[in-house]
């Protein structure tokens, strides 16, 4: 009997997909990647994946082809399903902007009434442009959203903008951000509620993920120090608990190991180095729990 897997909808090319793919492969999940090949499967854990255009990702979830989709906040709100987000990954990160012509003589979101706006996410912005009071009308392009005004087909546009540069590339200027987007992590509603072999499986993977994600922006670090002075260095380090001590042969000092923020890194090393500490080695964490 063939043994249950999880089914998750990847993106099949593009940044979502290859930072969804990573974050998976430094969850210790072994698989190939093939860009002709559509499906494939992990070799070390119950994980089967289903590689298909962004857009197309909740519209998998929701009939059940797959049974949890990795996609961007933006694909998910513009296909008005009901689904459930699991996990938002906090990637992939980008924003849906107003952006005119430069000779456009933008005041405000105002600006925009009576305008066409030429755009591929009309449902999104229709109902943020309704709840701020805008009456325009929304011209839905599939693609090279920019070129519209040059043709004549809109006014203005509003498009996904990461940097801004193809904005500029055309004679555009971003004036109005109204969305904001990230990679979620999307599922069946009450998915995660059942009891089945699937979900455990799914919070196997989530527990692996959280791991990767905890150890992310954190330093492991190990020293030596006065003994004397340990109380002043675990006020110092803070963390997850206590620091692990070892005695050294000198007993008037101390090994210490501990973990601390990357953001917290070189005030902690500074302050240490102020109390006497030697020695200090800092190493990279792959994955961590607490």
């Amino acid at each position: 009997m063939e043994r249950e897997v999880l089914k998750i909808a990847i993106q099949k090319s593009g940044r979502l997909s290859e930072k969804s793919l990573e974050i998976i492969r430094n969850c210790g999940i072994d698989f190939q990647t093939d860009s002709r090949v559509l499906r494939e499967r992990a070799t070390n854990f119950p994980l089967e994946f289903l590689f298909v255009r962004d857009d197309d990702i909740p519209t998998y979830v929701k009939d059940g082809v797959a049974d949890i989709g990795i996609v961007g906040k933006n694909e998910f709100d513009e296909s008005g399903f009901y689904l459930d987000t699991v996990k938002d990954l906090g990637f992939a990160k980008c924003r849906l902007s107003i952006a005119v012509p430069n000779d456009f003589d933008y005041k405000g979101i105002e600006s925009l009434n009576g305008k066409r706006i030429a755009t591929s996410y009309p449902n999104i912005m229709m109902k943020i442009l309704k709840e701020r009071g805008v009456d325009a009308s929304a011209v839905v392009v599939s693609g090279s959203v920019e070129i519209t005004p040059q043709v004549g087909i809109a006014d203005c546009i509003c498009d996904i903008v990461s940097t801004g540069t193809t904005l500029k590339m055309n004679g555009l200027k971003e004036v109005e951000t109204i969305y904001y987007s990230s990679a979620i992590m999307i599922a069946r509603p009450g998915f995660t509620n059942t009891v089945s072999k699937k979900n455990e499986i799914l919070f196997r993977l989530l527990e692996r993920m959280d791991a990767v994600e905890k150890a992310k922006n954190k330093k492991y670090i190990l020293f030596n120090l006065p003994a004397d002075k340990l109380d002043e260095a675990a006020k110092i380090i803070g963390g997850m608990k206590s620091p692990t001590v070892t005695p050294l042969m000198d007993k008037s000092w101390l090994s210490v190991q501990s973990v601390v923020s990357e953001d917290r890194f070189w005030s902690v090393f500074e302050d240490l180095k102020s109390i006497g500490a030697e020695g200090i080695l800092v190493m990279n964490i792959e994955k961590m729990t607490e």
